[in-house]
Parts: structure tokens; sequence; C-alpha cells
């Protein structure tokens, strides 16, 4: 796969836990009108190619809180390849800038980890990253930092026996409905909301969230990185955000974050994509 573009910078944006490219679109049309290439990645079982568990679009949707996830088997491994993939087929631009949200950063961070050469800067985007701590579930446990981190009661069943962490974008219940869109899109309009919800996958691969990511000082540790805090973030908080940027800088003192600040939620590439295009810009001085 390759990609010609005038522009001299690419940006290959790797979405989170239940997301997909598509939620990337009006970022990259911003980002295209700044004169940036873009490119969006699915992960291995999202977008199109996303499993729905059986019964899932069936009234009363029997079976969604048992039913074994397809996507139980996927590793964390396959979720970099696909990653890599992509970075080796941008390698023509000038710089390619890799950018990861949320549980995205755990399989970006490997594929940086992988092939540093492919990667002249890493941007987290209120993402996970494993310097400090190599899986997400080590931070997601941080009682102090996520004491105020809304989005508990949206996970169903057991995800070890699931293979996945599971949600319901297509509840009918109104208080479930309501706590996924103040975890995170409570900065947009109510009612859009329905249509960003119902773009979301149910199915998290276990795998993403359990997974140690080991990243070096020699590899990873030498590529220049900006971390985005989203300064509300009800899913991610900000203090949250904090540790792993002060526990990635003590692991790489010499190359440290850039810190960037985005008002609003977890999902600015919702409710202010023209401004997430900026800042991502603003990544490149």
């Amino acid at each position: 796969m390759t990609y010609s573009s005038t522009a001299v910078t690419v940006f290959v944006l790797v979405h989170g836990a239940w997301h997909s490219s598509w939620q990337w679109t009006a970022t990259q049309r911003a980002l295209a009108g700044l004169g940036a290439a873009s490119v969006g990645v699915d992960m291995p079982g999202h977008g199109f190619d996303a499993p729905l568990p059986r019964g899932y679009l069936d009234p009363g949707q029997p079976g969604l809180t048992t039913q074994k996830s397809v996507l139980a088997e996927l590793t964390m491994d396959q979720c970099a390849d696909t990653i890599l993939s992509t970075l080796r087929g941008v390698r023509q631009y000038r710089k390619v800038v890799l950018v990861a949200h949320s549980a995205g950063g755990g399989p970006a961070s490997l594929a940086a980890e992988q092939a540093p050469d492919l990667v002249d800067r890493i941007v987290y985007l209120s993402a996970f990253c494993p310097a400090g701590r190599p899986r997400f579930v080590d931070y997601l446990g941080s009682t102090e930092q996520t004491a105020t981190a809304l989005g508990g009661g949206l996970p169903l069943g057991d995800a070890e026996t699931l293979g996945a962490v599971r949600i319901n974008p297509m509840s009918r219940d109104p208080e479930y409905v309501e706590e996924l869109r103040q975890t995170h899109y409570h900065d947009i309009p109510a009612e859009m909301f329905a249509r960003w919800r119902l773009a979301l996958s149910p199915d998290l691969p276990i795998a993403m969230p359990t997974t140690p990511v080991t990243v070096t000082r020699q590899r990873w540790g030498r590529i220049p990185r900006t971390f985005i805090r989203c300064t509300d973030d009800r899913a991610a908080t900000p203090a949250l955000q904090d540790l792993m940027i002060a526990e990635a800088d003590a692991v790489v003192p010499d190359n440290p974050f850039t810190v960037r600040s985005l008002p609003g939620s977890h999902t600015p590439f919702a409710a202010r994509p023209g401004e997430l295009a900026a800042a991502l810009l603003s990544t490149e001085r």
C-alpha cells in the first residue's frame, strides 16, 4: 500500500477502544485543509470488519453478556502489525507522525518500538503510554488518578470469559446511553450523540488493555513524542494523563514529552476536529 501527496507530513491516525478510522474523518478534512496528509488505521476487527455478537441486532439482544467474542484470540502483535503495514506504506513522506488515541497507545507504542525508523514523531492523544507501566489496566487500576473517571457501568459480562471488554452502543436503556455520552462525548450536542454511538463497535479485544507492551530507551525512547492532554476528559482523567506523562519522562528523561492541552472531552475528533487538527500540526514545531 502506498500513498502520494504534495504534503511533506503525513499523520497516521490510530483509534482507541470501540472506535475505528471513521471517527477521524472530520479531523482528516481539517488536516487536508491545512496542507497535511493523513491516513486512518482500522485495528483488526474494527471498522467495516468488526464482527458483531450473535443477537446484537435482534430484539432483546440475546446472549450479549455471555457470547464469547470473535476477537478473543486477537493479539497485540497483530494490532501492531496493522500499524506497521501502514507506516511502511507512507515512509516516502518526509515526516511521518504516528497519532494514537486512548487504548490505541498500546499497539502504536509497540509498532514504534519495533520499527523506530518508520516514525518521526509519536503523538499520544489522551492515550495509554506504556513506558511507566506496561499494561493499560495497570493505569486503570490507579485509584487516586481514576477516582473521578466515568464509565464503570459500561462493560457487560465478564471480560475474561468474553475475551473482550464489551459495551452496548445499541442499548435502549436511557441511563446506560447517557453514561456512555457523559464518559466519552459529553461536549457534543445530545441530539448528535446517537450518530456517534451507533458507529461504535461493541468489542474491544481483551489483549488491548491486558497485554504488556515493553518499550526501550534505545528504540521507542529515541522518537520525539508529544502528549495532547484533554483537559475535561472523563474517561482518562487529566490526572491519569499527567501520571503517564510523568512516568514516561522518568524512564526517558533525556527525551521528555512535549505537552499540549486541548479543552474538552476524551473525543476531540467529535467535538472540535478543527482544533484537534491544528494541535496535531503544532506538534511539528
